[in-house]
């Protein structure tokens, strides 16, 4: 009997743990390079859960992205994955417009279907053309459309993360970020 309520109470734990809710806030985001590099963009955990997020990231034929996973390509705009059934239409994946400076992260504009970029693209309608096996994540063989920016100037933004301590941007790189940031619509 004791086994019994042992189980029981095991089940009702991971059922209350599974419920909870992600709580996301501008402390939730790291600079660039404390992320885990993936094929040029960059992914963390906010549940612990990396390696089960990396191996999503590295499979070559997709998969569903765990809870908690945080997708990034450049300082400004962060995916993160969330609880099974808060946002069907985006696949629960929440976007984030990010300010970002020395002193950290500022969250901009967060939502689902309704949060547009600097350039006033929309984050889901880019993201929603991904082929299904992908969960949303966009690269070249995806089927999303090509991004504006050219991979040089994506890099340049990535290696000039201002929330990092040092970097190893070239001045090039740096020049480049500074015109990206200097002359974005907002």
């Amino acid at each position: 009997m004791l086994r019994y309520w042992l189980m029981l109470l095991l089940l009702v734990q991971s059922f209350c743990l599974q419920a909870e809710t992600l709580t996301i806030n501008e402390k939730s985001f790291k600079c660039l390079s404390q992320m885990t590099p993936v094929r040029g963009f960059f992914v963390d955990s906010l549940t612990g859960n990396l390696a089960d997020t990396l191996a999503v990231a590295k499979s070559a034929t997709g998969g569903v992205y765990p809870v908690g996973s945080v997708v990034q390509l450049v300082p400004t705009e962060v995916m993160v994955k969330r609880e099974q059934g808060f946002s069907p239409v985006t696949k629960d994946w929440e976007f984030f417009e990010l300010d970002v400076d020395k002193q950290g992260s500022k969250i901009r504009k967060r939502g689902f279907a309704d949060v547009n970029n600097r350039f006033k693209k929309n984050c889901f309608a880019c993201h929603a053309a991904a082929k299904p096996e992908w969960d949303m994540i966009c690269e070249d063989s995806h089927g999303c459309e090509k991004l504006p920016i050219p991979e040089h100037v994506i890099v340049a933004l990535q290696k000039t993360d201002p929330r990092c301590p040092t970097n190893d941007a070239t001045a090039m790189q740096r020049f480049s970020a500074w015109l990206v940031q200097k002359f974005s619509p907002n």
